[in-house]
């Protein structure tokens, strides 16, 4: 008996077919490795979801973190999400709004809500923190434009509520993060930071909208004059975003 043993394979069809393997296989994998945070899944009371993913939880992986921040051991380490936050269903079942109990602005939820992120500032690539105050940064210094230090604070019912001292820049990115200024006494005692995105500067003024007079004795602190930690920008920036709504009970109303 004589014939080729390949005389009957066909080698561009097996080809296809492994391609087709292959490319589920890394499918397989790649949807595995998203699910090393955020999972298992859990419903809006932090329960366990009854509907988890299709696909199995991965085997813990460490990761060593740069600049000497240790390491992290990822799905068993993740942060552990907030617990006991003052917030209610309105209905009987899932997917029903939550509402807040209490003051969401100083709780933290819904527009307000902030992440327990790693109380460290965020670093460069030379391991240095990104943000910055200018004046502790010679490397740079202000060259055209509206100037805002020296400017009163204005909050969105019009009252003046301080005075800008600093502009704290992201040195890599070289752009302005947040501004800094002085509470006056009537408001608190202090300083605090406003993120840039929620500040207009006008000529002679710097107005945030989203923050009555009153808010702003309580808007979150720093705890280091030079740097600035996730977990702090966190605060800081869902503080400012919780006002967009719940400064103002007619924020929550419809407006047309």
């Amino acid at each position: 008996m004589t014939g080729t043993f390949f005389g009957e394979f066909d080698l561009a069809a097996s080809t296809l077919w492994l391609f087709w393997a292959f490319f589920a296989g890394l499918l397989f994998y790649i949807q595995r490795e998203n699910m090393r945070e955020g999972y298992p899944l859990e419903d809006d009371e932090g329960n366990k979801s009854s509907n988890p993913s299709m696909f199995p939880i991965p085997d813990d992986k460490t990761f060593e973190l740069p600049h000497g921040r240790g390491s992290v051991t990822v799905p068993s380490g993740q942060t552990p999400e907030r617990a006991n936050l003052p917030l209610k269903r309105v209905g009987p079942g899932n997917g029903y709004p939550l509402e807040p109990t209490g003051d969401p602005m100083l709780d933290g939820v819904g527009p307000a809500s902030w992440a327990p992120r790693r109380d460290a500032p965020e670093l460069d690539g030379h391991g240095h923190p990104k943000i910055v105050p200018m004046s502790a940064n010679d490397a740079f210094k202000f060259a055209s434009g509206r100037d805002p230090r020296g400017l009163p604070v204005v909050s969105g019912d019009g009252e003046v509520v301080g005075k800008v001292t600093d502009m704290w820049i992201d040195e890599p990115e070289q752009l302005v993060r947040y501004l800094e200024f002085t509470l006056d006494a009537k408001w608190g005692t202090g300083n605090r930071l406003m993120p840039l995105t929620l500040a207009r500067i006008g000529s002679n003024q710097v107005k945030v909208r989203s923050l009555y007079g009153k808010h702003f004795a309580t808007i979150p602190t720093i705890a280091s004059a030079t740097q600035v930690t996730l977990l702090e920008e966190d605060k800081i920036c869902g503080y400012y975003g919780g006002g967009t709504l719940y400064a103002d009970a007619s924020r929550q109303e419809p407006q047309l």
